[in-house]
């Protein structure tokens, strides 16, 4: 496992905190001894990368979550742990509502959330009920007009689930049109990766970030010139009710700029700061149609919530906490408010433009200011980057990490993925002092 050197001085920034043009692999070098050898300044928590372990097979804990607000028990969708993760025997919750389900409907499990208050723990499902769509493809074309969000709640840390219900918003909607701009069958709501976490706010409301492809003025799917789905985020918002079942209210669109991001903003995470503000950081993308150049920036976007996540501002790049702009791919992230107090980000940051997607490495991990709610450029530490033996298309991407409650480490278990389609499954430790 490499190790990197505290002390060393980083590469001098180009304008806006940009390192210069230089080639690809040298550019890459400096980004990595810039940020891993970084220094924390007086008030920010260090972190470091403790544990970075190749395995044969994906490891138990992808996907795994507590089960419970303490305690070491923990599930997936298929076993249980009673031991922090270490052993593992299988088990399925009860009962079993997709047994049933017509061919090829989809459900797709994220990790549970446990509200830290009343100990529900809520589920939250990624469907499509399409039986004449092979459920072997991969992101059919009509999943950007068919999808839909269902939900269900446990009581009993995640044996037996109560209900199974698709999310329909309060107020006379339906299957058909479940909440205020969504038709199933013309558009669709998404969760985004399984950095979506839902939250539970101050004023006792769960929110669940998605995302949503939406419709122009003669009924279809917008797309403003780009040559793909556009989307905007949105929160699901629900309120507990005596039968355990939630009352769910819908946030007003976070709207991208569609010349400055070419596929929308989506793939929102959350965090309640410590005042009562949201933050909610998003995916852009440049390229496609309208950039075929890559000359727009590629950037993750921000946005902000006064009012526990009813209205949002408007969003804008989101940079570092000093005022310094950073680069990003359209690739996934999460926030994870820690029991210390402190909330960190896991993304992927370039040191040069990227090219949509492309490159999702480094893979990094930094602390957030609650102050700025930006970025604390000092704090950002390298988990993992393209190596001499990796190819190109090496994507560090696509996870779920989670607290450790023994160590209060950062988890992240995920694999490695490069073309065509081969992983390399892996598990990153981080220590936060």
């Amino acid at each position: 496992m490499a190790r990197w050197c505290a002390g060393r001085p980083g590469p001098k920034l180009g304008r806006r905190g940009i390192l210069p043009r230089l080639p690809g692999m040298f550019v890459l070098g400096l980004l990595v001894a810039g940020l891993a050898c970084a220094q924390s300044p007086q008030g920010v928590g260090r972190l470091a990368l403790k544990e970075k372990t190749l395995l044969e097979k994906p490891s138990p804990l992808m996907g795994a979550f507590y089960v419970a607000r303490t305690g070491l028990e923990m599930m997936t969708y298929s076993a249980r742990s009673t031991d922090n993760g270490r052993t593992w025997t299988p088990a399925t919750p009860q009962p079993d509502f997709d047994s049933k389900l017509p061919p090829n409907y989809r459900r797709s499990y994220y990790p549970g959330f446990v509200d830290p208050v009343n100990g529900n723990l809520l589920s939250v499902l990624f469907c499509m009920d399409r039986a004449d769509i092979d459920r072997n493809v991969v992101e059919p074309e009509e999943t950007a007009t068919d999808s839909y969000i269902r939900y269900r709640v446990s009581v009993d840390g995640g044996k037996t689930f109560l209900f199974d219900e698709p999310i329909i918003q309060e107020g006379g909607f339906t299957f058909e049109h479940p909440l205020e701009g969504l038709y199933l069958g013309k558009n669709a709501i998404f969760l985004g990766d399984q950095g979506c976490r839902p939250i539970r706010t101050r004023q006792g409301h769960i929110i669940v970030p998605t995302q949503m492809t939406i419709l122009n003025d003669q009924g279809e799917l917008e797309t403003f010139g780009s040559g793909w789905d556009y989307y905007h985020s949105l929160m699901l918002i629900g309120t507990w009710q005596r039968d355990h079942r939630l009352k769910w209210q819908v946030s007003e669109q976070i709207k991208a700029d569609p010349d400055r991001t070419v596929r929308g903003l989506y793939e929102p995470t959350l965090a309640e700061m410590p005042d009562g503000r949201i933050l909610c950081v998003m995916r852009g993308s440049n390229g496609l149609k309208k950039d075929p150049d890559y000359r727009l920036p590629g950037r993750k976007w921000y946005s902000v919530s006064r009012d526990g996540g009813f209205h949002w501002s408007r969003p804008r790049p989101w940079h570092y906490s000093n005022g310094r702009s950073f680069y990003s791919p359209s690739s996934m992230s999460q926030i994870i408010q820690h029991s210390n107090g402190r909330y960190y980000w896991l993304g992927n940051i370039n040191a040069t433009n990227p090219r949509g997607n492309a490159n999702r490495y480094p893979l990094v991990i930094g602390e957030i200011d609650p102050e700025t709610m930006m970025l604390i450029e000092e704090s950002v530490t390298i988990m993992d980057t393209r190596g001499e033996g990796d190819p190109e298309g090496l994507q560090l991407s696509n996870f779920y990490a989670f607290e450790d409650r023994e160590t209060g480490d950062i988890v992240l278990p995920m694999g490695r993925w490069t073309p065509p389609d081969n992983y390399q499954w892996v598990i990153y430790r981080v220590a936060t002092r």
